[in-house]
């Protein structure tokens, strides 16, 4: 297949999936692992989980990041570039509409009833693909058990970060103890701006702002809302509430959640505001992947690091069932979310071949059905 062909099967993905992944970082990466490993058989299991860990260990949006891994291996720092834009170039342009909606309206319009059925559908895509990739991550007794130990620190509320790098050392002291050996060879990326002169704010103002945030965010989009409240909210240059309708935008759109970026830059500065925090808030992340995708492979041909990441792709497997469990718990508490999530579960283990498009959007519809019964 010629590079242009490429190009254009990467761009309609990754576009698909902006479209339609709603849910956050591990619907993400569960619908990407549906498509490019289990339909379009891109990359095998192993290294689209090496992809997953590598990601977890850099700064930005998760799933975001594996998008751009994924063009990568498909066609080069073209690929890159193709499929990080097309999986945030909708959500910016929903949220760029909602955030003028809101901003000439002061409120967000009504789509609960079709969230409402989305969520439940999303739940068993990210169980499927769990299933799919902890066959693969868990190797030994000793993996599975490390899985398990991440996964119940997790559940207790210990930080995400904590328990993915936690994991890693354990693999790392797990390796020592079975090969006796001493020799370690780490490095760890440390970006960081410092901001001059927070009284005035402005287009260059807050690019810089965003990316700040976006070369040192951690974890999930979701811990964006709290360096924002202290970067903006604090300095006096976003309300409160247009924050929290922030969140409020990142559960109602799919794509990446850092595209709230685009609402918030909007209420600060208009057009030029959305399109400054935009660019700022995912450049990193295209940086980032673009040096580590071609370190990934080189990881793997050492013993040390290769055990490390094995066991940051199990913490990451448990990270993702993690997610799962607590969305359950949040979304599944009536008889018409138990009867979505149950019926998407029967379809998504005996029909492997349904595209979690239709899956996400059937949900949605009999959600909508269902508030009238």
């Amino acid at each position: 297949m010629s590079q242009k062909k490429e190009l254009q099967e990467i761009a309609k993905v990754f576009f698909k999936l902006g479209s339609i992944a709603f849910g956050g970082p591990a619907a993400h990466i569960a619908m990407m692992e549906d498509e490019v490993v289990r339909k379009r058989k891109w990359m095998t299991q192993e290294h689209f989980l090496d992809l997953v860990g590598a990601t977890n260990i850099i700064p930005g949006p998760n799933s975001t990041e594996m998008t751009m891994h994924c063009g990568h291996e498909r066609a080069g720092w073209k690929g890159l570039i193709v499929a990080g834009f097309c999986f945030i170039f909708p959500a910016v342009v929903i949220t760029s509409i909602l955030a003028w909606l809101y901003q000439e309206y002061g409120q967000l319009p009504e789509v609960t009833p079709f969230i409402y059925g989305i969520k439940p559908a999303v739940i068993a895509i990210i169980v499927m693909a769990s299933y799919r990739l902890g066959k693969k991550a868990i190797k030994t007794t000793e993996l599975a058990v490390l899985g398990i130990l991440a996964l119940v620190a997790c559940l207790f509320g210990v930080n995400e970060i904590v328990a993915l790098f936690g994991t890693g050392l354990l693999g790392l002291l797990l390796y020592y103890i079975k090969k006796n050996k001493n020799n370690l060879k780490s490095f760890a990326p440390i970006l960081f701006f410092q901001l001059l002169d927070p009284s005035k704010i402005g287009t260059l103002k807050i690019f810089l702002t965003f990316l700040k945030v976006g070369a040192v965010l951690y974890g999930s989009g979701y811990v964006l809302f709290a360096f924002l409240d202290t970067e903006l909210v604090a300095n006096g240059w976003l309300t409160r509430q247009a924050l929290i309708d922030a969140v409020a935008i990142g559960q109602i759109t799919p794509g990446p959640v850092l595209s709230t970026a685009t609402f918030i830059g909007w209420q600060m500065h208009g057009f030029t505001g959305a399109i400054a925090a935009t660019i700022g808030i995912f450049l990193p992340s295209f940086l980032f992947v673009l040096i580590l995708n071609p370190l990934v492979s080189k990881m793997r041909n050492s013993k040390i690091i290769s055990a490390i990441l094995d066991a940051i792709n199990v913490a990451a497997v448990a990270l993702i069932i993690a997610v799962c469990i607590q969305m359950g718990s949040d979304t599944l508490t009536d008889w018409r979310s138990l009867v979505i999530a149950i019926a998407s579960l029967i379809i998504v283990f005996s029909f492997k071949n349904v595209n979690s498009a239709f899956i996400v959007l059937g949900g949605a519809l009999i959600g909508f059905l269902l508030t009238f019964v």
